[in-house]
Parts: C-alpha cells; structure tokens; sequence
C-alpha cells in the first residue's frame, strides 16, 4: 500500500501539453478516480504513475520515495487495462501466474496466489479454461486476477469495464469496489464515465484540458462544484444552465430572466456581494432539485411550456420550454402534463448554483 503524490506533474508531447501542472494526494489504501473526457490527460496521468511514459517535470511520490526514474518493473505497480491483454494459448490459471512466474516465485507460492484471487474473484472454477471461452465480464476478472496476484502496492485501473454492456457495467463497479475494499490497496482508476467515478471513488479528481479542475469526495464534487464546467460535466441528467441578470444591492438581490425573477437566500447574497462586479451570472439547477406543477404555486417559479416528456423507468424527465431556452426537470412517471401545456417549475434554492458569467467560477 502507499500514499501517491503528484507535485507540479507536467507532461509534454512536442510542445503540446497534455498534463499541466497536476498537483494531487492519493491517502494510502483509498479508492481514486481521475475523471474526464477524452483529451483530458488522465490517460497520459495513468502511465506517468506506471512508469510508462516519462515525466516532463515535477515529481511523483509513492509514500515519501521520489519514483520518477525507477523502471516500470521497480515500482511495484499493477496495471489493469480496458482490452484485457490475456495470452489467447495460456489458461486461466497460467494466465493469472504469468507475472509471478517472471518474478521467477516457487510452485507452490503461485498456486496458493493464484487460487485466493481466483475464490476472490469467483472464478476458480475457470482456472483450465482459455480466454476464447470465456464472457467479457470473466475475461475482466482473469485480468483484474492477475494484477491481484503481484500483491502491489498500487493499483492502476485504465477505463478497465468501458466496452462492457450496461448492466455488466453495472455489476463489475461493485465488484470492483468490493475488491479494493477487501485488499485495502490503493486503487487510482481512470474514467471518462462520471456515474462510474459518482459510485465508486473515495476521491475524484476532475480533469480538462490538462488541467485538475476539482479535487473531493463524490459528495463534494456533485453537490459543490467549483466551476460550470465541472457542474456540467458531472452529473446524469446533465445541470441546466440559464444566464440572468443581478438586480439588486444588499439585502436583496434576485436572478432576473424573461421568465422568471426569483430572490436569492440571504446567506447566498452574501456569498454573491462579496465577490460580485458583474451584473450577469449563470443560473445552475439540476433537475432533480426543480419541482413542476400544472398551476401557479404562489411562489416565485419559472414559467414555460412543455416540450418533450420522457419516460425513464422509476422517474419522468419533462423538457420545458422557454423564450429562449429549454430546460430539463425530474418529476415522477405519474406526472400527467402533455406537450404544449403551460407549466411552472420551482426552484429548491438550497439546491441551486450561480457561476460567474465570465470564468466560470462558482460564487455558491
């Protein structure tokens, strides 16, 4: 197990940067994921650690022991990746052994290994099997195997169950949740997939462009994001976005649109005046923090038509339209407004976001 530390991590390809300036602590035995799309760096993060691809400048650490130049061999890293990698002629069993048998361990030692993943994993009973005859989902579980089996003190997850189907997906996140907590092992995965990191990670680290947008729990991430992007980034259905006018000074300051006028809270106002220069900003609302009702609720709300309602299994998702916007709310499958009906969202306040029009920042 240990402690992973990336200080002033750059990485360069030409003069292109892909990673730019990454600063981040992994605690020893926790579950990170680096999460973006693709071209963030995250990638090019992951090979950095396992010695794969050669640091630009700044250092990474294991615990307190600077591994920048220790041979992908000598930093006892276990990588897993998304195509699996097994040998097609090997069974199970030799494919799970293959690295420790290059580590050149006695018999004996590599079967006691390879049979306690192998319980771990519940695939002991596939051990003479080849990988032809195997299920993608069994094929992720010889190779997560043999990572298990190096006992290393990282584990490196590069988007390892992309190509997997929905309800597979599904299944191995816990699986693999489950193992790491077994193992206690630091585990770093690698995802585009935001409900993947959501679900899984004790931290997330969101990356774009290169650079570490935020840092924090899945908690933190989703309910406080620092920036829009990272608020738009995270979060399944997507966070509506509307740009409103500031009126108002002091103890009253409200979002003004062409639809609606609605006050802010008073701790918000101060959040807002004590950064605020702009008169504009971006209204942030998930849609599961509106409400939608057929008739005025006698509150400030947003009104609109509805557009589109979509139904998704346990919830309905009702798209609004504005003057000049539309916007998306969560409401339940017995919701029974159709297309064209006039209809007023409420906004749960504790629940909403304002970024600066601007860069982007959250001022709550």
């Amino acid at each position: 197990m240990a402690t992973v530390t990336l200080k002033n991590v750059w990485k360069y390809y030409g003069e292109t940067p892909a990673v730019k300036d990454l600063n981040i602590t992994c605690p020893d035995g926790s579950f990170v994921s680096i999460l973006g799309p693709s071209g963030c760096g995250k990638s090019s993060t992951m090979r950095m650690l396992a010695g794969l691809e050669h640091i630009s400048s700044g250092d990474v650490l294991f615990d307190d022991e600077r591994i920048n130049d220790l041979a992908p061999k000598d930093r006892d890293v276990a990588m897993v990746f998304e195509n699996y990698a097994l040998y097609p002629h090997k069974s199970v069993f030799e494919n799970m052994a293959n690295p420790l048998r290059l580590r050149k361990m006695d018999d004996s030692t590599i079967k006691d290994r390879v049979e306690a993943a192998g319980k771990l994993l519940e695939i002991d009973h596939l051990m003479e099997r080849r990988p032809h005859e195997l299920s993608g989902g069994q094929k992720q579980r010889v190779a997560i195997g043999r990572a298990i089996v190096r006992e290393p003190k990282l584990f490196l997850f590069d988007e390892p169950i992309a190509h997997l189907d929905a309800k597979l997906r599904a299944h191995m996140r816990g699986e693999i949740k489950h193992l790491q907590k077994s193992l206690g092992t630091t585990m770093i995965y690698v995802t585009h997939d935001q409900l993947e990191a959501l679900s899984m990670a004790d931290y997330i680290a969101v990356m774009h462009d290169g650079e570490l947008q935020q840092w924090g729990t899945p908690s933190e991430i989703y309910n406080h994001p620092v920036n829009a992007w990272v608020a738009g980034f995270v979060g399944e259905p997507a966070m509506n976005f509307l740009t409103c006018d500031l009126q108002g000074n002091g103890d009253q300051v409200h979002l003004s649109h062409k639809n609606f006028q609605i006050p802010l809270l008073s701790e918000q106002i101060k959040r807002l005046n004590g950064a605020r220069k702009a008169k504009q900003a971006r209204m942030g609302v998930r849609p599961d923090a509106l409400s939608i009702s057929m008739t005025d609720p006698g509150e400030p709300s947003i009104k609109g038509k509805i557009f589109v309602n979509e139904l998704l299994g346990g919830d309905m998702l009702v798209e609004v339209e504005l003057e000049d916007a539309r916007i998306r709310v969560k409401t339940t499958p017995e919701f029974n407004g159709k297309p064209g009906d006039s209809c007023h969202l409420t906004v749960n306040r504790d629940k909403w976001h304002v970024f600066d029009s601007g860069d982007g920042h959250a001022y709550f």
